[in-house]
């Protein structure tokens, strides 16, 4: 053992690690919860402030409300992760739980009516993401600090348990709150937020390194503003635009995306001009750390627009097909994804437990493959399926993820030294938050692919057929299908909305009831919305499986020891001599054997 691992070992409190497992475990289930929460309830939230969210006009607030939390935590953790390695990880941690907290609070009071109410929103849902982006920037780095590393999975389990359990339950109570009152899901938080600022304050502690540098402005500079870019482009890109269905070949959303690649190609060339520069690129030089954040990031497109498309499946056309009401679906769809949060919560812990004793590579590798499993086998089902099965499915996919999530995040920040813990849980965190923006892009814009081909002309059959004149029922199917998707979405009939009064007063009673049933927009978008998902599946299933292959590639087990070689072969770290014949190779000192 070296003198540093000595060092570390002496550092290492075991009464403070449990400290800080369930302070960084409260604050990352107060920031998923958030996320989901705000996902369940926005139709509540639209009917709080009178805003009808699906004309085109105010699409942008809707997505904006979806995506500006994500796009801010993307853009910001790495910054916030160099800024905790040079001014303290519980600082920066601190401040995060804080920033959170008042934005919650200025949420649920939020002003006024219509567009001024949504901005408002929005704004303060940007604020609360530059407190997730602290929390999540530094929380992993703290752990990592206060648990030996033969017991950080053991913790990376139980925090990301946390982390998705709190997005699920978010699903549920989110929907129980959002009958009551919309403005409760915001003051949800309020409890949580400020107990656990204050508990931060008083117990956490420094027991990381900390390397005075100074800022690297230029390098977080054309991160940050390329990242922005990219993400706004995505952003707009599934807004319809000029006559077509989708954004994409608009001139500003090319314009930003061919911009923001610009940027993050100029950011490379600055870093690796830098003296102190914001992320050390030397780090992929370490073959756990570029395998992992590789297969990260696949995993999180692969899945990230999951939890969306499941949402669209049962309060658009599930649901309703079996009776429920279209507004008492949000509550509905949280309460039958819970066979996705029990599988995570099985696996999640189990996993990252026994990765400390046999490395990341076979849990993560395995979750990946199991995912891809329970993708193809999705693909498979009727629009109207048989709950026993779809539950099924859901809870092979939960254990797939559980399997993956612990065991690679534990293999990443083992891999890098002490002083860079905390970029390198920000470049973690950067790689899933942009994955998930990345992936509900990907999955939107499949979806719609899959709609335009067949929705329109399903749509106006199903209208004409029920007394709509015919020129009106095809410019009823010419609308954008993403309206219809966010209605599914929202827990929307948008029949009622699409189908002009007058028109709606032309036809017969029986006619006029089968149009805004529970029935009639179902059964018009499930064979459309089934073969939009099974291409957006495709998609996950590919990516499942190129991460599954990246995971793979990480090598065996490896934790890194201050004082050993960064720079080691060009796509690995001192374990590189051999990741299959290491066994026979001489082992570095650092070397940690499987």
């Amino acid at each position: 053992m070296t003198e540093s691992d000595v060092a570390e070992t002496e550092r290492v409190d075991d009464g403070y690690k449990w400290t800080a497992l369930s302070n960084t475990t409260l604050g990352m289930f107060m920031a998923s919860l958030d996320s989901s929460i705000v996902l369940i309830s926005l139709p509540a939230i639209f009917r709080g402030i009178h805003l009808d969210p699906l004309p085109p006009s105010n699409i942008g607030y809707l997505l904006w409300m979806l995506m500006g939390y994500l796009v801010v935590t993307a853009v910001l953790v790495v910054t916030f992760g160099r800024l905790g390695d040079i001014f303290g990880r519980v600082r920066m941690y601190n401040a995060g739980f804080l920033v959170f907290t008042l934005a919650s609070i200025a949420l649920s009071l939020t002003p006024g009516h219509g567009g001024a109410a949504a901005m408002w929103l929005i704004g303060f849902r940007v604020v609360q993401g530059v407190g997730g982006a602290l929390l999540m920037a530094n929380s992993t780095a703290i752990l990592t600090d206060a648990f030996r590393a033969e017991e950080r999975g053991m913790a990376m389990g139980i925090n990301m348990v946390a982390a998705i359990a709190g997005s699920f339950i978010g699903l549920i109570v989110g929907g129980l709150l959002a009958d009551v009152d919309w403005r409760l899901v915001f003051w949800v938080n309020v409890p949580f937020g400020i107990f656990g600022t204050a508990w931060a304050y008083l117990k956490l502690k420094e027991t990381g390194s900390r390397k005075k540098a100074r800022l690297d402005l230029a390098g977080n500079f054309t991160f940050a503003a390329g990242m922005i870019l990219i993400l706004i482009g995505i952003t707009y890109g599934l807004q319809p635009h000029g006559g077509h269905d989708m954004g994409w070949t608009g001139p500003w959303v090319l314009a930003e995306l061919i911009g923001g690649i610009a940027l993050l190609m100029l950011f490379v060339v600055i870093e690796m001009r830098t003296a102190e520069p914001m992320f050390n690129l030397k780090l992929f030089r370490i073959r756990a750390f570029t395998a992992g954040n590789v297969a990260g990031l696949l995993a999180s497109i692969g899945r990230g627009g999951l939890q969306f498309m499941l949402i669209i499946w049962l309060q658009g056309i599930w649901l309703p097909l079996h009776g429920y009401n279209f507004v008492d679906t949000p509550l509905w769809a949280g309460i039958f994804m819970l066979p996705l949060t029990a599988g995570f919560l099985i696996a999640g812990p189990v996993a990252g437990w026994l990765s400390d004793r046999y490395g990341a590579r076979p849990f993560a590798t395995g979750g990946m493959l199991l995912g891809a499993l329970s993708f193809g086998l999705l693909m498979l089902l009727p629009a109207d399926f048989s709950f026993p099965v779809f539950a099924l499915l859901l809870l092979i996919n939960g254990l797939g993820v559980g399997m993956f999530a612990a065991p690679n995040t534990t293999g990443i920040m083992n891999s890098v030294p002490n002083d860079q813990r905390g970029v390198a849980s920000g470049m973690r965190a950067t790689f899933q938050n942009t994955g998930m923006v990345l992936s509900i892009g990907l999955f939107f814009s499949l979806m719609v692919v899959g709609l335009s081909s067949t929705l329109p002309t399903s749509m106006s059959n199903g209208l004409i057929a029920n007394g709509v004149p015919a020129a009106t029922a095809h410019q009823i199917a010419d609308e954008p299908p993403v309206g219809s998707l966010f209605a599914a979405f929202l827990g929307f009939n948008p029949m009622e909305k699409l189908v002009p009064a007058d028109t709606l007063a032309s036809v017969t009673p029986q006619q006029r009831a089968t149009i805004t049933g529970k029935e009639f927009f179902p059964t018009l978008i499930s064979q459309p919305f089934i073969d939009g998902l099974r291409i957006a599946f495709s998609a996950s299933l590919i990516m499942c499986l190129i991460a599954a292959a990246a995971s793979w590639l990480r090598g065996k087990k490896y934790v890194h020891r201050d004082g050993e070689p960064d720079e080691v072969g060009p796509f690995g770290a001192p374990e590189d001599v051999g990741a299959d014949a290491a066994d026979e190779a001489p082992k570095p000192e650092s070397w940690v054997p499987a």
